[in-house]
């Protein structure tokens, strides 16, 4: 099998080859490493400038994993991460820090994930102060746009981050990550946090800031409905793997994978009247830590076959744009 060939700049913004990113777990009096979590285990996709890939998975699948390793905050076991067109699933220091630049993160809970001894002000303007050469009226000039560009007023600047809601406080996340106009941005699970009413609103707003920064979002959630409210094209992860990826209409639409399947049954309907069919898997995931043989699926699998038990399936194109991971195709 030919090793797939890197993707020209001016093609994708991202790929992501064959990643695995494994944990050691360690035990005994002189902590010897009796095995690992396979959190990522073989993970392939690419991402277009401008478009947003949802990752979605239950609790456990490995997507925010995926997303720290393509950040680097976690070292990758194997694989390649292309960013530009330029391999940076190796490089250290300065020239990490060079691609930090273009490559930016929300994280899931916006309050941990800020300073609560910094102004909002300081925090925003960190990264400005750090990558460009800017006075300190330019910086207040600049963090003062962001705040408005994503609808906090001035006297934000001077506040405390516990002085702010769950989603104001994700709205000040958000203008952080925006400070140095970054071509890539990283969601892990931005809106899961926050309550229903203000998931929308700020579903909304990173919608009209893509279109305002051309931005390009690899968006990782657990809730479908957010995911499709937002998503191009979404990547459906369980155990490690990614088991389907198509767009978005044609994944809710017809999905192929019977974990997809489930997840998209699980979805409440708005009209009551309405019934549809649930599918309810049975048994537990998988430990990562010993996952089957085969297909990851195959125990919970209510298609599985002889050939699920001991063949691992890959990811191939079985309709124009539509991949699934599964001998039944």
């Amino acid at each position: 099998m030919n090793k797939p060939s890197p993707i020209k700049e001016n093609d994708h913004l991202l790929q992501v080859l064959h990643l695995k990113t494994h944990y050691p777990v360690k035990g005994g009096f002189f902590k010897r490493t009796l095995g690992y979590v396979k959190a990522v285990d073989d993970v392939s996709f690419e991402i277009k400038k401008g478009e947003t890939l949802g990752l979605v998975g239950e609790s456990g699948c490995g997507k925010s994993t995926t997303g720290r390793t393509i950040m680097r905050l976690v070292n990758p076991t194997s694989g390649q991460i292309f960013f530009q067109g330029r391999d940076i699933s190796k490089i250290k220091g300065k020239q990490l820090r060079g691609i930090r630049r273009n490559l930016q993160m929300v994280f899931q809970d916006p309050y941990a994930s800020l300073n609560p001894m910094q102004r909002v002000g300081d925090m925003i303007a960190e990264p400005i102060y750090n990558f460009m050469k800017k006075s300190k009226q330019e910086m207040k000039d600049e963090v003062m746009e962001l705040l408005n560009k994503v609808g906090l007023q001035q006297e934000a600047y001077n506040q405390y981050a516990h002085e702010f809601s769950g989603g104001q406080r994700q709205r000040i996340g958000i203008a952080r990550a925006l400070a140095l106009r970054p071509k890539l941005i990283i969601a892990d699970e931005p809106v899961s946090a926050l309550d229903v009413s203000v998931q929308s609103q700020v579903l909304n707003l990173l919608k009209q800031l893509q279109k305002e920064f051309d931005l390009t979002f690899l968006f990782i959630a657990h809730n479908l409905s957010v995911v499709k409210h937002i998503s191009d094209r979404i990547g459906v992860m369980y155990l490690g793997h990614i088991v389907e990826m198509a767009n978005k209409k044609d994944l809710y639409n017809t999905p192929l994978h019977p974990y997809t399947q489930a997840l998209i049954s699980s979805i409440p309907h708005p009209d009551p009247r309405k019934k549809a069919e649930r599918i309810i898997l049975q048994g537990d995931v998988p430990s990562p830590i010993n996952p089957p043989a085969g297909c990851p699926f195959h125990s919970r699998c209510p298609q599985a076959k002889l050939e699920c038990l001991t063949v691992k399936p890959s990811l191939k194109e079985v309709r124009e744009s539509h991949k699934v991971a599964c001998h039944l195709y």
